[in-house]
């Protein structure tokens, strides 16, 4: 078991678009559809198959249970970072390969964009958007410049997709930033994507617009 740093914050700045590790929010349900929990098991095997090590949130729970469990059994490595207050018996994933308890859910998000090089978001609830969300923020403002992808199974994230293109038409999101993250309905193209991908850099983020 290990702590979060500082250090691990810092080190989502990295610039490197080699892909070794990708750090994957997911629902600690697995929904209703029997199609989700297909989904998260896709995603891991592809994982799998590029060499690319898993850093989640350490649940063994819904989706995050299904994910993990689909990548230890096609022989991949699995990195978990869970707040001390959710690391009981019923939660905590014991298999995984490496398992990091932190104490708060602020250094659990710091030590997982430390960790990756990529993130992936696969359907889930509140938490599943505002991690999603801070590490596209993230991305905006340029503490990172690390691909992130939506695997929209069964067209989960569309109506997400249309809000963010609604906040371009209104003007409070820029055009570009729209590519900030990929979507794709099927993990290897995703993934395949991802590794090509090379998110904007956008200057004068909070600044208006020159004329």
């Amino acid at each position: 078991m290990a702590r979060a740093s500082y250090a691990c914050r810092m080190a989502a700045t990295s610039g490197n678009h080699s892909i070794n590790r990708v750090c994957v929010f997911c629902g600690s349900s697995a929904g209703r559809d029997p199609r989700y929990a297909l989904g998260a098991n896709e995603l891991g095997r592809a994982l799998v198959a590029r060499g690319w090590d898993l850093v989640y949130g350490g649940g063994r729970v819904g989706l995050m249970g299904v994910l993990a469990d689909a990548v230890l059994a096609a022989g991949g490595k699995v990195i978990g970072v869970i707040p001390r207050m959710l690391a009981t018996k019923e939660l905590l994933h014991v298999g995984a390969t490496e398992m990091h308890v932190v104490e708060s859910m602020h250094a659990r998000k710091a030590m997982m964009a430390g960790l990756a090089d990529a993130f992936v978001a696969l359907p889930g609830g509140y938490g599943t958007f505002e991690e999603t969300l801070e590490m596209i923020t993230w991305g905006q403002i340029g503490i990172h410049r690390k691909p992130l992808g939506l695997l929209d199974v069964l067209d989960f994230f569309q109506p997400f997709v249309q809000f963010i293109d609604h906040a371009i038409a209104e003007g409070f999101i820029r055009p570009e930033q729209r590519d900030l993250l990929v979507t794709s309905d099927s993990a290897g193209p995703l993934l395949d994507r991802l590794s090509h991908h090379h998110p904007p850099f956008v200057r004068k983020w909070i600044e208006p617009e020159e004329t």
